[in-house]
């Protein structure tokens, strides 16, 4: 994939069940609570257990609940920047629109006519 536009409804169709998105948006808060406390409370040493924050969340849900691989492995930085953008669009109320469009269905399923496969 050369877009962001192209990479961002397999994204979603890779994190189709509601578990998975959940356990995403907790790793993705966790890292941004992470990040704004070090300042104040000087523990710059959190900035090692970022990784662990937010790919340790993000990775039991591939694990546990979609039962795929994550796309961080073939795609990082999209991967990363679709974490944030996926928790923003939760807490603004556009996800079901954004997972209607991608095929992903409201039972956790994605539409096989509409699956992007890499």
């Amino acid at each position: 994939m050369r877009h962001f536009r192209d990479f961002w409804p397999y994204y979603l169709q890779e994190h189709a069940r509601p578990g998975t998105r959940a356990l995403h948006y907790a790793g993705t808060s966790l890292v941004i609570a992470m990040v704004a406390s070090a300042p104040l409370t000087g523990g710059w040493w959190l900035v090692l257990a970022l990784p662990l924050a937010g790919y340790g969340f993000a990775w039991a849900g591939h694990g546990l609940i979609e039962r795929n691989r994550p796309a961080t492995f073939r795609y990082p930085l999209w991967s990363l920047g679709a974490d944030f953008l996926m928790l923003a669009r939760f807490l603004t109320g556009h996800m079901r629109a954004d997972l209607a469009r991608a095929g992903v269905r409201s039972d956790g399923t994605v539409d096989p006519a509409r699956r992007i496969t890499v």
